[in-house]
């Protein structure tokens, strides 16, 4: 082959490197809430889900002892525009290796050994049907509301001329020598928009290959609000013991009764 077809042959292109998943030891994955839908289990049963977009998340920053004082694992999802970013940001990803990302969250762990910058969690490897979770997000924001809506009062009664009084929430005095409403009382104000944590949600279905995760059941916030799915902290898994049935005296009495007459 001569130099020229040499110099007009492409170069050989380097195969493409796939992202290390990380270990199997982070049970948490940030997502979208998608919606809810209906799927049914093995024996025919129809649940109520909760459909989570869950990636992919990346491992995007791993707090150690010796530099930050805690071991904790910062996790990524959804893609952003540096365009989009401001100049810390910019920098700090940069510095970090790594593209940028929209939503991040931390999660603390005892052991951090094996986890770097770049790792993609895989969901099926770490969540599978049956499983427990916690999902924490924000509820949806109600803005200002009174004291039945956002307490649910009962209302005060809407007779003998009350027209003015049906939605009131009552009395706010608790002593009568104190002279001041106690901190704490129940009244209107702003409703919604916390951060609400659901505990101990069954994993209905993973879809590993769309990165979907079905939750039954209902998740904190609105539809396309991000949430957080962490492995629960309570108990791992309800556990029913079968109960003998029992009878009543007289009903073993007519029992026995009928037994003699055979």
């Amino acid at each position: 082959m001569s130099e020229e077809t040499q110099q007009q042959a492409p170069a050989a292109e380097a195969p493409a490197q796939t992202a290390k998943a990380a270990p199997a030891t982070l049970r948490f994955v940030l997502g979208e809430k998608l919606g809810m839908t209906q799927v049914f289990d093995e024996k025919g049963n129809l649940h109520a889900v909760s459909v989570v977009k869950a990636g992919p998340c990346k491992i995007v920053r791993v707090r150690t002892a010796e530099k930050d004082g805690y071991t904790a694992v910062a996790v990524g999802f959804g893609d952003k525009k540096e365009s989009k970013l401001n100049k810390p940001d910019l920098g700090n990803f940069k510095k970090l290796g790594t593209a940028p990302v929209k939503h991040i969250k931390e999660c603390r762990l005892a052991d951090v050994n094996g986890f770097e910058i770049g790792q993609i969690i895989d969901l099926a490897a770490v969540f599978k049907p049956g499983d427990y979770v916690d999902v924490q997000g924000k509820i949806k924001g109600r803005g200002f509301a009174g004291a039945m809506k956002r307490h649910g009062f009962a209302g005060q009664p809407a007779s003998h001329g009350a027209s003015d009084r049906e939605r009131a929430p009552g009395g706010l005095a608790s002593r009568r020598s104190l002279g001041k409403v106690l901190s704490g009382q129940r009244m209107a104000g702003h409703y919604g928009f916390a951060t609400a944590t659901i505990s101990k949600i069954e994993v209905a279905k993973v879809d590993a290959q769309n990165n979907l995760i079905f939750l039954k059941g209902s998740v904190p916030g609105a539809k396309g609000t991000i949430v957080s799915v962490l492995e629960t902290s309570k108990h791992k898994k309800h556990i029913t013991a079968a109960q003998e049935q029992k009878l009543s005296a007289s009903k073993a009495a007519n029992i026995k009764g009928a037994a003699k007459k055979k």
